[in-house]
Order: C-alpha cells, then sequence, then structure tokens
C-alpha cells in the first residue's frame, strides 16, 4: 500500500527560489559537487552532491554515513541557511532543527533509483525536500520495495514531506526535463533534502 505524504506545490515563490539559489551557490563554492559511489561495487551515482549544516550524507566503498566534513577537501560543511531552518520551523512538526541538507544536483539523464532514507536514528523527523530548476518526475510506494507507487511531478519551489508512514518509503526521481525552468542559468535541477540526523537531547 502507498504510503502518505504530504506535497506542498509551488510553496516558495520566485524571489524566494531566486534568493534560495544564490544561497546554495555560495555553498557550493566552499564545499564543491562530489560524486558519491556505491558502497559494494564502487559505481558512481549519476547525480553530483554537496551538503550543508552540522553533518553531511556521504556515501563510498566505507558505506552510506553521516560525517562533519567534506569527503573530498575534509572541511567542515557550510551553516545551513536560515531560510531553510525557518522552512522546517514552519511545516516539520518535530521539536529539534535539522542537521543535514543534502544538496543534490541533477542534469539531463540523471535520476536516483528507488530507496528509503534509513541512516538517520529518529524517524519521528521527516524528510523534508525543496525543488529547484526544471520539472523530475519522483515516485514514493511503500514500505516494500515492491509496493505500488505514485508519481507526480515536482517543479521549482515544490515542498514535499516524507512523515508519519511516509517516513520511510521507498521513492526516488524517474525523469528530469531538460529545459523546464529559467532558474538556473544552465538549466538542472536541485534538491535539497532536510534531515534531523540524531535524536534531540
Amino acid at each position: 500500500m502507498t504510503a502518505t505524504f504530504r506535497h506542498l506545490p509551488a510553496y516558495l515563490d520566485s524571489a524566494a527560489q531566486a534568493a534560495l539559489r544564490d544561497e546554495i551557490r555560495e555553498i557550493i563554492q566552499q564545499a564543491p559537487l562530489f560524486t558519491p559511489t556505491m558502497p559494494r561495487t564502487g559505481k558512481p551515482f549519476s547525480v553530483r552532491m554537496s551538503n550543508c549544516g552540522p553533518l553531511g550524507w556521504v556515501s563510498d566503498k566505507a558505506g552510506y554515513r553521516y560525517q562533519a566534513t567534506h569527503p573530498d577537501t575534509d572541511h567542515l560543511w557550510p551553516a545551513m541557511p536560515e531560510r531553510l531552518l525557518q522552512l522546517w520551523r514552519d511545516l516539520a512538526g518535530y521539536s529539534a532543527l535539522p542537521e543535514a541538507c543534502l544538496i543534490n544536483f541533477y542534469q539531463d539523464g540523471t535520476k536516483m533509483g528507488s530507496h528509503q532514507d534509513r541512516d538517520e536514528r529518529d524517524f519521528n523527523a521527516p524528510v523534508l525536500s525543496v525543488s529547484l530548476g526544471d520539472e523530475a518526475t519522483f515516485h514514493v510506494g511503500g514500505l516494500k520495495r515492491t509496493d505500488p507507487k505514485v508519481r507526480l511531478k515536482l517543479r521549482s519551489g515544490d515542498v514535499l514531506l516524507l512523515e508519519g508512514k511516509s517516513r520511510l518509503a521507498f521513492h526516488g526521481i524517474d525523469k528530469v526535463f531538460q529545459g523546464t525552468s529559467l532558474l538556473l542559468k544552465n538549466g538542472g535541477r536541485i534538491n535539497l533534502t532536510l534531515r534531523r540526523v540524531t535524536c534531540p537531547a
């Protein structure tokens, strides 16, 4: 059975999208995009990634994990923009702030296979994502990989929350539609995923 989730279309207006885009650009200058690899096979992901906040998600032969430093530069991740922290306060319904914002950059032909977000310790905290740039087809299913899936278009400014029964739902990106947004100068899609990693004290 497909788990329920919360989709907030066009939650960020064009001015808020542009402001957030500029903040993410500054973050990427400090913490450049890198290409993660699968733990077992070493196969590279098709998307490039970065992070901001106290912790960042990485993947390589040592496994999936959160760590405080960039895997290439060994520098601490940049701070999470206040704009994203406020979005979490407004929507997450959780007592503590997010500790990680994963920045995924999708170009034409890139996708994200169906997966669960389960490297965090407290599944009561939602996963909150923000779409910037080109449209993409998103799928979300149930707690089993074989459960039926719902597919929808995510557009620039959309916010989506996996929470409650959908927190551990399998989900992913099937396709990015190049040229459907002018937000990013050279096209592509940025997805920002806010997560609480540890349990509040």
